[in-house]
């Protein structure tokens, strides 16, 4: 029951042998969630339905989207996939020890994102997860199919499903995507307001602010402090504004 609640997400797949493989690989470790951002390739064609075997009606299933964003609503909880080490202060983990994180509540949505198969995520998409995990191949030939490195990881969640266990010492409620996304907008907007960031290098400062919150795993109660804070100080601002006018 844990793993009805994970979303396998594929951004702008390619080949749709490999959606096909991915929705069998799904069903043999029991998820049934397939999410595709703007698919390359029609994921109901005769080849995906050939390789999918007893898996077609999770092909037929499958939710199609225009952005990533949209794929992540209702999540809190989002792990992305990458090949390529960045110097980000945020770690890379193994699939075995960041995967049963996203089980820890069953009951609410959780994401697992996969990249194109010629360059995986950009660095904005990356910006969207808290946590990220590399699978860790040979470095003679590193390069993993995009249906393998998926197949990999449901196999390590179908095993972790039994040990990971739900929170029960205390209630936290981290907060959805689609909040935590708000809260970033009004940050922004603020920075910009002030002029602690500007247009042309807002892009870059606000990667880093994203890379410190997703860090944080910002829980919905600390969410609403924070938004708090600015529309107190956008106050502020406008009253100060307005006393230097008289």
């Amino acid at each position: 029951m844990a793993l009805t609640g994970v979303r396998i997400v594929l951004v702008e797949p390619a080949g749709p042998m490999n959606v096909g493989a991915i929705a069998r690989v799904m069903k043999n470790f029991g998820l049934y969630n397939l999410i595709l951002v703007n698919p390359q390739c029609d994921p109901r064609s005769p080849e995906a339905m050939k390789m999918a075997v007893h898996a077609k009606d999770i092909l037929e299933s499958a939710v199609v989207v225009a952005t990533l964003p949209e794929a992540l609503q209702g999540c809190i909880r989002a792990i992305a996939t990458t090949a390529r080490v960045r110097d980000w202060e945020t770690p890379l983990e193994t699939p075995r020890n960041a995967l049963p994180w996203l089980l820890e509540e069953p009951e609410k949505p959780s994401a697992l994102i996969f990249g194109r198969e010629d360059r995986g995520l950009s660095n904005e998409e990356l910006n969207y997860a808290q946590r990220f995990i590399r699978i860790p191949t040979s470095d003679i030939y590193p390069s993993l199919n995009l249906a393998t490195a998926v197949g990999i990881c449901c196999y390590e969640l179908g095993q972790q499903l039994e040990i990971a266990q739900p929170q029960t010492t205390q209630e936290i409620e981290l907060a959805p995507f689609e909040l935590v996304e708000a809260y970033y907008q009004q940050l922004e907007s603020l920075l910009l307001n002030i002029g602690y960031i500007y247009p042309h290098t807002a892009a870059s400062r606000m990667e880093k602010f994203r890379q410190l919150y997703n860090r944080a795993r910002l829980t919905t109660n600390e969410v609403a402090m924070l938004r708090g804070v600015f529309r107190q100080v956008e106050w502020a601002l406008n009253n100060r504004n307005d006393d230097e006018n008289l």
